[in-house]
């Protein structure tokens, strides 16, 4: 079994395969991931997302595409609170390149989506300055991307974990603990990956003062009423995604999507899909 362990988008991953990875495709890892993060960081001053600042229209790769279409149907399912427009009222509150986590001036309310920007196929339009932020769905999306890399090389065998968020193909089923998010050391049950990936979110990551980095664009305030959720789906971009809208509306809301979640609420309860393959202890 080799486990490659590294760093990517400022937290730690490993990759985990009976395969062994070659340092060809090691490489090809690292550089896809540094691709990824000089076009979607907002914390980068050289990235394209970070042009955005700037009016005018800006063309992204093909990549670009299934997240920003992903992105739209996650702000029209929830009726605008998922929204990558997010960016600067999380920058304004201290969520920003240098982690200050000081809060500047009064966080802005994010513009309407079609009236800050036009986004169509690989191109992007700006109406205004806007800030994006990907991180609802972006480190699944790279997640799955990685797993594209894995496969084409053969490797049919693997569990990718992106601090967390985990993505599991393999003949043998995978249990996951899930953690407590009032207790780092506990957990409050185990799901069963089968070929499939598992993301989480939570209000206690990202947490400082009275701000954690799940803010709803309607309010401009975080979210409260939910602690914490989990989804399993297909794809890791989507259950990334799903994570965070669940925080705003119930998985009926979301039935354009298939996949199991667990809801953490802010007075103790827990709320599963009937759907959900795993154990809970409370």
């Amino acid at each position: 079994m080799q486990k490659l362990n590294f760093e990517a988008i400022g937290t730690p991953w490993s990759i985990e395969t009976p395969h062994k990875l070659s340092e060809t495709l090691q490489q090809a890892i690292h550089d896809r991931i540094n691709e990824f993060d000089r076009t979607y960081s907002r914390f980068r001053s050289d990235s394209l997302v970070s042009q955005l600042r700037t009016l005018g229209t800006y063309t992204f790769p093909e990549d670009a595409v299934p997240l920003l279409e992903f992105y739209r149907d996650l702000y029209d399912a929830t009726e605008g609170s998922v929204t990558p427009l997010i960016g600067e009222t999380l920058e304004r509150i201290g969520y920003d390149a240098t982690y200050s986590l000081k809060s500047k001036l009064k966080p802005p309310i994010p513009l309407k989506w079609d009236r800050a920007m036009t986004w169509v196929g690989t191109k992007v339009t700006v109406h205004t300055p806007v800030v994006l932020d990907m991180g609802a769905a972006g480190k699944g999306y790279l997640i799955d991307i990685i797993a594209e890399l894995l496969e084409q090389e053969g490797v049919k065998n693997y569990t990718i974990d992106g601090s967390g968020d985990i993505r599991h193909r393999g003949k043998t089923k995978q249990r996951v603990g899930l953690e407590n998010p009032h207790d780092a050391l506990s957990i409050i049950g185990v799901a069963e990956l089968d070929n499939a990936s598992l993301c989480a979110s939570a209000s206690n990551r990202r947490k400082w003062g009275d701000w954690h980095h799940i803010i709803d664009a309607h309010t401009g305030k975080p979210v409260s009423h939910v602690v914490a959720t989990w989804v399993i789906a297909d794809s890791t971009m989507i259950a990334d995604g799903l994570a965070t809208a669940l925080f705003f509306v119930p998985p009926g809301l979301l039935k354009k999507w298939k996949f199991q979640s667990i809801r953490l609420f802010g007075d103790g309860r827990i709320e599963k899909t009937e759907n959900f393959v795993g154990e809970l202890y409370t």
